[in-house]
């Protein structure tokens, strides 16, 4: 959402439905704008009340907002990330060169305290911080912006900090109907988008545009730096000219995008890479400019009732089958290595999906039915399957980053039978998610319901200082 802060700061704490300190991977969040004069009272407010510019110019400033501003409210509020500045590279204003200073500035603060460790710091940017983002192998940041990006990415590379992005598959729908189709966009699409120069295979927009981010970093010899989506999701009502902001697509996309993210599926360049995620946005904002949509990305009502009901454990209120990008064959199909892939991509695949994937290796184990032939390719066939079976035998599920490929005979035999239409079903991707089961029985995955994180806005207007507000999800819908 482009420009919506001339200057402003985000201050993301983590506020736990279940605690889930044991819990590793992917999460997903709720976005708190502030952006109306009829949402219910906060719980707590911080006071924030500098600009910019003075954090980039004094240290001293940065030092009395974290003592004034985030001690106070932690370790309560687990805070986990402060953002300096948010789509700067949009702003009309020429503020792009005081952010990394200023997140310098609030780097050297933290440390002070002894908190950088535990709190992060980075900025936020629209996918306008790109020059290309089709094919995503050809993802490239916008040389404009090269004086600003370079340090800012090598802050983000030494203090391990993520690349935070917002992204809407929404806009580039409504802006390009004539090159983009709706499923494609919300997580549906029943057929691939191929990138000519990787030919990895594309499902839905959403995975498109995170790769798109990644390659450009690469360009840039960015390669250990994490993305973070600070912002996406759809809206539930808009102007005449936009049909696709109805409380149906606002539902489906962002409970896809659940689904997706807690599955750890990745990306098809970052297979089980984790991605946290946060969904624009807690309440509709009625005093946000521009058109019906913009003040009708709410998951509530100020009211706080339900604009539609959301399940954030990825079992999902559309009536759907499993994961994301789900596209089942009328007919028995099966999973398996593809003739063409490189044994480096299959072992990458393999040793995915026989860790974050969470399929039961066992059976090409040594001594077991399908351990022979003792080769890549006839392990990576019977895991691949496996993982295609207990995920709903979708596209996606078949993908392992263009390694896997669909077949309808049953690759089956002697003693090592490839399972079929979700039989012998274990938990699969999502299994974080959609049990109550005690976390001591499976270590490193935590059974409990998925935690809600709220990241909170604070925008510094010229005019006067705005506040940012901590609240808690206690059970969906009651909000206290």
């Amino acid at each position: 959402m482009a420009a919506r802060f001339s200057f402003s700061f985000i201050f993301a704490a983590s506020l736990f439905l279940l605690l889930l300190d044991c819990c590793s991977g992917s999460f997903i969040g709720i976005c708190y704008g502030r952006n109306a004069d009829d949402l219910p009272t906060p719980d707590k407010v911080a006071q924030l009340g500098l600009y910019l510019l003075s954090f980039s110019q004094f240290q001293s400033n940065a030092d009395a907002w974290i003592k004034n501003s985030v001690l106070p409210y932690y370790p309560a509020t687990k805070v986990t990330y402060i953002t300096v500045g948010a789509e700067v590279t949009e702003s009309s204003y020429n503020t792009s060169s005081l952010v990394v200073p200023a997140m310098n500035n609030v780097l050297t603060a933290l440390k002070k305290l002894g908190l950088h460790k535990k709190i992060k710091v980075s900025s936020t940017h629209s996918l306008g911080v790109l020059s290309r983002s089709f094919p995503p192998s050809a993802g490239a940041f916008n040389s404009s912006h090269a004086h600003f990006l370079k340090p800012m990415l090598e802050f983000l590379a030494e203090n391990q900090s993520p690349f935070m992005i917002d992204i809407y598959p929404y806009y580039a729908y409504r802006d390009s109907r004539n090159k983009v189709s709706l499923d494609y966009a919300l997580f549906q699409a029943s057929s691939e988008v191929i990138d000519p120069n990787t030919g990895l295979l594309y499902t839905n927009m959403f995975d498109a545009q995170i790769d798109a981010i990644y390659y450009a970093l690469m360009a840039l010899n960015f390669r250990t730096i994490k993305v973070m989506v600070t912002e996406t999701g759809w809206p539930s009502k808009g102007s005449p000219k936009e049909k696709a902001a109805t409380p149906d697509n606002a539902q489906t996309y962002n409970t896809n995008l659940i689904r997706h993210v807690i599955n750890n599926t990745g990306t098809p360049a970052k297979l089980g890479q984790e991605l946290d995620v946060y969904i624009f946005s807690l309440f509709n904002e009625n005093r946000k400019p521009g058109l019906e949509s913009e003040r009708n990305w709410g998951l509530f009502y100020p009211d706080q009732t339900s604009v539609y009901n959301l399940d954030f454990t990825g079992r999902g209120a559309v009536d759907m089958t499993t994961a994301a990008n789900v596209t089942r064959s009328n007919r028995t199909t099966w999973c398996i290595a593809s003739s063409k892939a490189s044994e480096i991509d299959l072992q990458n695949a393999l040793d995915w999906a026989c860790g974050p994937g969470n399929v039961d290796c066992t059976a090409v184990q040594p001594s077991q039915p399908c351990f022979e032939p003792d080769n890549l390719a006839s392990h990576a066939s019977y895991v691949f399957n496996s993982y295609y079976q207990q995920n709903g035998a979708s596209d996606v599920a078949c993908s392992f980053g263009g390694t896997g490929v669909k077949i309808d005979k049953d690759p089956s035999y002697d003693n090592c039978i490839y399972m079929r239409d979700g039989n012998n079903k274990t938990s699969g991707g999502n299994t974080r998610a959609m049990s109550s089961t005690s976390s001591s029985q499976q270590k490193g995955i935590c059974y409990s319901s998925i935690s809600i994180y709220l990241l909170m806005y604070a925008a510094f207007w010229r005019a006067g200082e705005v506040v940012v507000c901590c609240k808690a999800f206690h059970t969906m819908p009651e909000i206290r």
